[in-house]
């Protein structure tokens, strides 16, 4: 018999009230794990990549979405926690995300220096692309505008798998029937940052990977929902499809 407290702990409230299951994010992640295997044309090294960044996030991600607390938000609020002697998920995450990041990045076989860029685009990916699912759709619009442009480049077999799994899943996310949570959302983060690490240039890497950093600090002043209802174009394109 399943334990009722487990499965509870897959549903959260939304910010309209509505339950809503995690389960969309272990879906995601296994969907872009499994594609990325399977996909034809891929190098096997970047196959290995993926599937490691994805599972890895999503681990840890899931990790948070089941044992973690409100209490401690974002950067501030995990560092400030470690800083008085308090280890919180958050920063279990971030630290796993962080190891297994710079493993897939590893696993392309290239030089330290861009093994260090690499891991680092990866996980900053992962933690950027949480910080937008705050309402239905808005984490996987996010994914789909970020590698759709992908498809006419080198890394379109890269992207495809993390298409797919959007695509896929976009309808019951914008239908309030389920969302990405922690594991979802950091997977598909991740699994965008090693396509950017196995086929862009390094100075496109390096200029990414800066204006990840820049949004992550600005989230930490700022509400990104509350940016996006203050721009006409943006707050259309977040609204697309949602239930209201």
């Amino acid at each position: 018999m399943a334990d009722p407290g487990r499965a509870a702990a897959w549903w959260r409230t939304n910010f309209r009230g509505r339950r809503v299951t995690l389960q969309e994010g272990p879906a995601l992640a296994s969907g872009v794990c499994a594609a990325s295997l399977l996909t034809p044309g891929l190098d096997p090294r970047v196959r290995a990549a993926t599937a490691l960044a994805a599972a890895g996030a999503a681990g840890f991600g899931a990790y948070d979405d089941l044992a973690g607390s409100a209490d401690d938000r974002g950067l501030r609020g995990h560092l400030g926690a470690l800083a008085r002697g308090r280890v919180t998920t958050g920063a279990v995450k971030m630290a796993g995300i962080g190891a297994t990041g710079l493993a897939a990045a590893a696993l392309l076989r290239r030089g330290p220096l861009d093994t260090l860029v690499d891991g680092a685009l990866i996980a900053a990916g992962a933690n950027l692309v949480n910080l937008f699912d705050l309402r239905p759709g808005r984490a996987v619009k996010l994914g789909l505008l970020a590698a759709l442009p992908g498809l006419a480049s080198p890394a379109a077999p890269v992207l495809a798998p993390t298409i797919g799994a959007c695509a896929v899943l976009l309808p019951d996310d914008l239908a309030e029937r389920s969302m990405l949570g922690d594991a979802g959302a950091n997977a598909l983060g991740a699994a965008l940052g090693v396509a950017a690490a196995a086929r862009a240039p390094r100075p496109v890497r390096l200029a990414l990977l800066g204006g990840m950093v820049a949004l992550t600090l600005a989230g930490e002043v700022t509400s990104f929902s509350k940016v996006i209802d203050r721009v006409p174009p943006l707050r259309a394109l977040d609204r697309w499809g949602r239930c209201a």
